[in-house]
Formats: C-alpha cells, structure tokens, sequence
C-alpha cells in the first residue's frame, strides 16, 4: 500500500481535520507518521518534545490529554537500543517502557480517544521458534535473553491494548509488531544503536579515518529482517480506517526477507565506500539466531512493502551523511 496522498484519501480514513497526536515524532518509527500524515494532508498533527511533554509522568500525561484530547494517538515513543544498551540498563529499558505503555493507554481511554496504534517489537518472540514467526507464537517461550526487559514492557504494552479492547468490548487500541526499523532519524551511535544504524556510523567513520579493519560483535551468523520506517508509517495510517474490520490482533509487519548480520555488514560497507577488512569477535553475543515475521494477517489489509532494501539503504545513508556524519564524505 503506498502512502495517500491528499487527493487520492481513501475514503473510509478519518476527516482530515481530526487530531492525531504523534507520540515520539522526533523517532525513526514517529518521524516516517509524522511524514506521512502531512503528505496524506492531516491538518491537526499534535506533538511534544520529551521536554514539553514527559510521557513516564502520569501527571503530566493526563494533564496533555485533558486538555489536547486528539482524536487518534501514534503511539511511537520509547526507550530503544541495542544488545550493549540493552545489557548495560535493563532497569531502565523496562521502567521507560512500561510507564510510557501505563500512562498513555490510560489517558487515552478516559478522554475518549477513537483509535491508538502502537508499537511492539519482533523481540518479544521467543528466541526458539518456528519461523517465520507467526502472532500466534507470542508467549510460547522465552524471549531472546539479552533484551528480555525490553520484551517484557513491549509484551505487556501488547496485553494491555488487547485488554482493553476486551473489557470495553471495542477495538480502539491497535499493537503492531514491526521487525528491525531503519530510516532516517534513526539513532546513528554505536553505542546504543541497532545493528543496521550502527554499522552505517561506524563504517563510515573509518572510512574517513582510513582504518585497515574493523571489529564487529560475534559470529556474524544470525539472521534479521529489516523494514523502512516508511513501510512502517504506511500500515500504521492503514490501522486508522474508521470502518476498521474485525482483526486478529496483534499485527506483524516485516519485509518477508531476511539477510544474515555478515552479508549486511558487507552490503552496507559497499554502501559506504569502506574497503577494509571486516573482523569478528565471537567472544561477543549473537542475539536472537533469527527474527523473521510472517506478516500475511497484515497483507490481507492490503498491506505490503514498497521501500525496496537497496534503495532504503542508499537513502539512508544520504540522510545520515546530510545530518548525522560529524564531517563530509
């Protein structure tokens, strides 16, 4: 499904004069909504800046609600990052994540909100399972243990829409699980970043140092599945239909390839220009073995990818060189 354009609005989408609060905006996931609601012509975009708006304070929260009121909520705000961030403070991955799920899907129950999608993540699947991964695998075994916190607030968020909808026996709260976002406004650190991001930032930085190697975390063996942030936005605009069927909830959204974290290392190397040698610490965790999502229930909405890997690599790097990169190509 492309993005709608204003002329071309479907015509069960909400009037174009609802308000749609785009929680996250500033994100990689946020940013492609907020894009993507502005091309599809929505005047009443509501966002906040996390220091205008502090989405783990309750107070604060219902106070926005209150006095906002939006009509539909995007709900892409979070604390994210890789297997080091991850590993290095799981007490605060879970709090953030948790609070953020708590205060917003509350809020927006009380004050009445039509429809709120939000975001789950491919991590909450247990790390030994059929793949492609379909919905129904949810809870049939342990999470990846490297981001488990993460997974148990993501989980959760997902139970609590679910909960929701059944108690007060509507279907106003949406979760999608998207797998391995990439994009601009992605977070480019090596640090706390994904894999794709990361790999972006730290080829092109020894690039322009002339480094003869570079080392990268474990084997190299572990496979993922990457989706433009686009893509994304796209089936989240989908999910705002007011004649919204019944749905088996909740919703994967991937690519239906996946590639191993060697050849993508190698790949966005050539994106980069980097020609030194790749090496590998194994001695360094692998992750999940392989995180690939079945995401036929959402292609029955008539959903399906447009952003092709190539190209979003390619614009991504341009993006990252134009915003991000501390010196020019």
């Amino acid at each position: 499904m492309t993005l709608p354009t204003p002329a071309a609005l479907p015509p069960d989408m909400p009037s174009r004069d609802a308000s749609i609060f785009v929680a996250g905006h500033a994100g990689l996931i946020g940013s492609a909504i907020l894009r993507a609601l502005q091309q599809a012509g929505y005047r009443k975009l509501i966002t906040r800046t996390r220091a205008q708006l502090e989405l783990r304070d309750k107070q604060q929260v219902d106070a926005f609600f209150e006095a906002e009121r939006p009509d539909y909520v995007m709900l892409a705000a979070g604390k994210v990052g890789g297997i080091l961030e991850n590993q290095s403070f799981p007490a605060d991955f879970i709090n953030a994540n948790l609070a953020i799920s708590l205060n917003v899907l509350e809020a927006a129950h009380r004050c009445g909100v039509k429809r709120l999608v939000m975001f789950g993540s491919s991590c909450m699947y247990p790390r030994e399972t059929a793949q492609p991964m379909a919905e129904t695998a949810l809870l049939s075994g342990h999470p990846e243990p490297t981001s488990l916190p993460y997974a148990i607030a993501k989980l959760a968020g997902v139970q609590l829409c679910l909960a929701y909808n059944r108690q007060y026996g509507q279907q106003r709260f949406i979760p999608l699980i998207p797998n391995s976002a990439y994009g601009p406004n992605d977070n480019f650190d090596p640090k706390s970043g994904h894999v794709l991001s990361s790999l972006m930032a730290r080829f092109h930085q020894a690039k322009l140092d002339g480094a003869e190697a570079v080392t990268l975390w474990g084997s190299g063996t572990p496979r993922r599945e990457f989706i433009h942030a686009d893509d994304i936005a796209a089936a989240a605009l989908l999910m705002m239909r007011e004649q919204l069927p019944a749905l088996t909830l909740p919703l994967n959204v991937g690519s239906g390839s996946d590639i191993s974290i060697r050849e993508l290392a190698q790949v966005i190397a050539g994106v980069v220009g980097y020609e030194g040698r790749l090496e590998w610490d194994s001695s360094k965790p692998d992750g999940a073995l392989r995180k690939l999502l079945d995401s036929s229930l959402m292609h029955q909405q008539g959903w399906r990818t447009q952003v092709g890997f190539a190209e979003g690599l390619r614009d991504t790097y341009a993006w990252y060189v134009q915003n991000k990169a501390g010196r020019a190509v």
